[in-house]
């Protein structure tokens, strides 16, 4: 029985993308792939039913092509049978996405979800128009005591060498994140830490003869400040940085990151563009993928089942984002939205309704070679907004 044409263009980008997989591998992986793309799930109840009505195979035989997937090598049948190592997908993946990337300039946000209390997350991903695409991950059990820090190292390690050494590359994280092994370990790799912290520390201004705690830079909302100088106190914890601080209005609380970048080097914006790895964990959840009904409570078979969600992911943002790019067809009307503006409608379904839209009608898709980054928020912080007390160490 000849193979349907999506599932031969699935294996051809796979063993193009992530050469490290064996052909048995990539052939599973396209058929997830495949299944996934048709029906915008991942659970393997539906995708094995889908995959036995479109290739004619039974149910059974899907479905435990499918499972044997996530499956350690114990667990599966015959002889000399082997399980995937994921890590080893991380760094070709990286260098797939980033063949189709214009530019040097790469935001990653590094951050942790949990799927109830069964599993715990950790992710690094790329951040692009609103959503993400994840490059690498560790999944751990929930509610057990474990070190992050090891696992963390080791994602970064296992990312870095896929990067070209010279581009900028900004590392994002959430206060939950903040550590100073972290920001060493990122500047380590030649990369731009943009950390956001709690306003319990202290800063030392460069510029200053004396120490503050980080609130007293911000005392109020309209105010804010940028400058170098060593952050918190104690010889485990003290760190020469930058801190950029600010308090807007309709906001509750004040904004503080550090970064080694200097604060003509960089904009407090930035920032922002950590939220969009967020709407990457509810697009594989609810959001779209619907992830969060699976009963996995096994780590190791989730971060399988990452790979081919992962690549799934990247492939539909590519096919919405060239539908956004078409000039011909303006979905949104006459103007792209813009950076941090809300879309109606996230890139990842947007593709998914283009695949959809496509077969219906027999129109050809929307085809770009490259992705369209959008340029980083250049918005300083205005020379208003400095409080007095600070405006000498800004």
């Amino acid at each position: 029985m000849k193979h349907p044409e999506g599932l031969s263009q699935w294996m051809e980008e796979i063993t193009s993308g992530l050469p490290v997989l064996a052909e048995a591998q990539a052939w599973v992986l396209a058929q997830w792939c495949f299944a996934m793309e048709e029906t915008g799930l991942c659970g393997t109840t539906t995708l094995a039913t889908f995959l036995a009505l479109a290739l004619g195979c039974s149910f059974n035989s899907a479905r435990q092509r499918l499972r044997e997937w996530y499956f350690d090598a114990a667990d599966k049948c015959g002889l000399n049978r082997r399980e995937l190592d994921v890590r080893l997908c991380f760094a070709p993946l990286t260098k797939w996405v980033l063949a189709h990337w214009p530019g040097r300039q790469l935001p990653l946000a590094l951050d942790a979800t949990s799927l109830g209390d069964r599993l715990t997350i950790l992710a690094v991903s790329i951040v692009y128009k609103g959503t993400a695409i994840p490059i690498a991950w560790k999944i751990l059990p929930a509610n057990r005591k474990h070190a992050w820090h090891p696992e963390w190292l080791a994602l970064l390690d296992l990312v870095a060498p896929a990067v070209p050494a010279d581009w900028q590359v900004l590392v994002l994280t959430d206060r939950g994140l903040y550590a100073r092994w972290l920001f060493r370990a990122i500047v380590a790799h030649h990369w731009h830490p943009f950390m956001r912290v709690n306003t319990q520390g202290n800063f030392h201004p460069a510029s200053s003869d004396r120490r503050q705690p980080i609130a007293a830079f911000v005392p109020q909302v309209g105010t804010g400040f940028a400058g170098p100088g060593v952050a918190f106190t104690g010889p485990a914890r003290r760190l020469e940085c930058t801190l950029l601080a600010c308090w807007e209005a309709g906001y509750e609380d004040l904004w503080c990151i550090l970064t080694d970048l200097q604060p003509q080097q960089c904009s407090i914006a930035w920032c922002g563009l950590r939220s969009w790895i967020e709407q990457d964990f509810r697009t594989r959840k609810r959001g779209f993928w619907q992830w969060q009904r699976t009963r996995m409570t096994d780590p190791a078979r989730a971060e399988r089942v990452w790979l081919p969600i992962a690549v799934c992911t990247f492939k539909l943002l590519a096919v919405g984002d060239a539908l956004e790019q078409d000039a011909s067809r303006p979905i949104w009307g006459a103007a792209v939205p813009r950076l941090l503006r809300r879309r109606s409608t996230r890139l990842v379904l947007l593709g998914y309704l283009a695949l959809r839209a496509a077969q219906a009608t027999g129109r050809p898709l929307p085809r770009s070679t490259s992705l369209s980054p959008d340029a980083w928020p250049d918005r300083p912080l205005p020379a208003p907004m400095l409080h007095s007390n600070t405006r000498q160490a800004a």
